[in-house]
């Protein structure tokens, strides 16, 4: 079974999660497995919740991308694997596992996955969804205080001493190696379906 492996990148809130439901949906039918480099936050259960909330999330020695790189050439092998499962609430993995089946179509998403050159390498197709700061984070405000249970100083603050130098020094640089750079993402509707068309021309070539 040929596999496509389409990465999805970008900063916080640029729209990355709207144009990754879109892509699941258009691929329905193709059987379609999605891999968020979110799930490979590691944990850091010696640490207390204190300790944890001052961790620096945006910064790529935060993710397993070891455990991310050996999940998706497992699923190229048609090999099913079972992914962790983070808690934004408590700063921590917990004991659930997901299993994934392989799939045709696997899409990866997150703000540092074009970050790493091993990672990378496993993609056909990188897509950076380009938003302007203030967008996202005027998303990452509505995201963080509404579904995940924090203050809005504390998302201020985070985004202000970690996101955003993260974002400038590591995010945004990473943008040159994308396929295809979408403005605004998922919000930006002819684009997606440019995308969607390139897609799935690469699917039935295969």
């Amino acid at each position: 079974m040929k596999v496509t492996v389409i990465g999805v990148a970008g900063g916080t809130g640029s729209g990355k999660s709207t144009l990754v439901k879109q892509l699941q949906e258009a691929f329905r039918d193709e059987d379609v497995a999605t891999l968020c480099h979110d799930y490979y936050y590691k944990a850091h259960s010696e640490l207390t919740y204190e300790e944890r909330t001052k961790l620096n999330y945006d910064h790529p020695a935060a993710f397993d991308t070891d455990m991310l790189v050996e999940h998706i050439r497992a699923l190229k092998s048609n090999v099913p694997i079972e992914h962790p499962v983070y808690s934004f609430v408590e700063h921590n993995r917990t004991d659930e596992r997901v299993v994934v089946k392989p799939s045709r179509v696997i899409i990866v998403d997150g703000i540092l996955i074009f970050e790493n050159e091993e990672l990378r390498k496993l993609m056909d197709i990188k897509v950076f969804v380009d938003t302007d700061a203030d967008i996202r984070l005027s998303r990452r405000i509505l995201r963080d205080v509404c579904e995940r249970g924090r203050t809005m100083h504390s998302v201020i603050e985070q985004y202000t001493t970690t996101v955003k130098p993260m974002h400038e020094q590591f995010v945004e640089p990473s943008k040159r190696y994308a396929d295809v750079i979408i403005p605004e993402g998922g919000f930006n509707s002819v684009a997606v379906r440019m995308l969607i068309h390139n897609i799935r021309s690469i699917i039935e070539g295969a």
